[in-house]
């Protein structure tokens, strides 16, 4: 999978913009804040329906304009598509395919990618949602019917607080509790769904996290994933270590099973706190590196090779799994954040992939194999030649800079 041709209309800092792709390795150059990044971030986002950077739609849309529209020509197997997302300030999104009206969240059907960015480095070191969120947005992008599963979970878990809130400090009612004994059997069915899909998707993470960080950091580093389940006693998002792993083979029916009775045990619990204290939402991805969690244990360096190797697992299961061929790998100034050696072992990592978007300050950050095709951005406009900055630094110093 490629995008050929990328068209941008009042996205971010783009009045308008127009950008012939081509397969293998891109690179956008410029200084920062004149919008490499957006231009990357609106390709993630079709496969996604989510910025790396920010929590809601309204940013994407150019300060003054009341709708953004992104639209990618992509070619696979001798077959092009015209995707287009419009972003509105006020209704509903909208979205098409080769001109015919589709749900939005039909997108991550037709075009997969994998965003690297420094701010993934809280994958390692952030709260446990940050982990959960990367874990739910690429088992969409393999199973696209899992946007509805979590739209679904999200509703009965706002609709559970609101009754375990109104009954808090209250005699519950025979009502009460039966209704919300409702509510348990459909988190139950939604959340049992949730919980094993992201199992299997850590099993098939492992292997490929595991031999992307040892070909980053060496083959004395050992990395490894594990599943931190609350319906087994995890409590990651209250800071308590927990050593709570279900067996690898859990099947669905032992999760619900474990997940009815846990909710038993903590009910008590839930109507003093008026809140939802155990299901996907509270649950963590482990990550642990020579035996030992990685947070709170990795140094800097060890944090982003982390960060980094789950990116390019992803990318490895989306490449094996996905129906749309290989995902565009985007690398977002990633570049300035490694040495000599990790810039190469990256750049041989993702060499094979069929489309490389890479975003850099600095032209000479990237290894002279990914910058065959460079694309230069200056103040949200594509530019010919080399940018102001690259001009002055290659200019000849003058006395006083001498």
């Amino acid at each position: 999978m490629i995008v050929s041709h990328l068209s941008l209309s009042d996205f971010r800092n783009y009045e308008s913009a127009e950008v012939e792709l081509s397969a293998g390795p891109n690179l956008f150059v410029g200084s920062n804040g004149q919008g490499k990044t957006n231009l990357v971030e609106s390709i993630g986002y079709l496969s996604t329906l989510a910025s790396h950077r920010v929590s809601t739609d309204q940013a994407l849309i150019r300060q003054g304009a009341e709708l953004a529209i992104v639209r990618a020509r992509l070619e696979h197997a001798d077959r092009q598509l015209l995707v287009e997302l419009q972003l509105n300030r006020s209704g509903a999104n909208r979205a098409q395919v080769n001109r015919v009206a589709v749900k939005p969240r039909e997108l991550p059907r037709y075009i997969a990618s994998v965003l690297f960015a420094p701010e993934d480095l809280a994958l390692v070191r952030g709260e446990p949602a940050g982990r959960r969120r990367f874990l739910d947005q690429l088992l969409v992008q393999l199973v696209p019917r899992f946007a509805g599963v979590l739209s679904d979970y999200e509703r009965v878990l706002r609709q559970r607080n609101t009754l375990l809130k109104s009954a808090r400090g209250a005699r519950v009612a025979d009502n009460q509790l039966s209704t919300l004994d409702l509510w348990d059997e459909r988190l139950v069915t939604l959340g049992s769904e949730i919980i094993a899909g992201r199992h299997d998707l850590i099993d098939r993470l492992r292997p490929h996290a595991a031999e992307a960080y040892a070909s980053i950091a060496g083959d004395e580093h050992l990395a490894d994933l594990a599943a931190q389940l609350s319906i087994w006693g995890a409590r990651p998002d209250d800071e308590v270590p927990v050593d709570a792993e279900p067996a690898r083979d859990a099947e669905p029916a032992e999760v619900a099973a474990q997940f009815r009775t846990a909710l038993m045990r903590v009910r008590r619990d839930e109507l003093d706190r008026g809140l939802t204290l155990i299901g996907p939402h509270r649950d963590d991805l482990l990550l642990v590196l020579n035996g030992l969690p990685a947070r709170g244990y990795a140094s800097h360096g060890e944090s982003w090779s982390f960060a980094l190797a789950l990116k390019l697992a992803s990318a490895a299961v989306l490449r094996a799994e996905s129906a749309v061929g290989d995902p565009i790998v985007i690398l977002d100034d990633v570049f300035a954040e490694l040495d000599e050696s990790r810039r190469a072992k990256l750049a041989s990592a993702i060499g094979d992939y069929e489309q490389v978007l890479i975003t850099a300050a600095v032209y000479d950050d990237v290894p002279a194999p990914l910058a065959a095709h460079t694309v230069r951005i200056s103040a949200g406009r594509i530019v010919e030649g080399p940018t102001a900055d690259e001009q002055a630094a290659d200019a000849p110093m003058g006395e006083d800079e001498r």
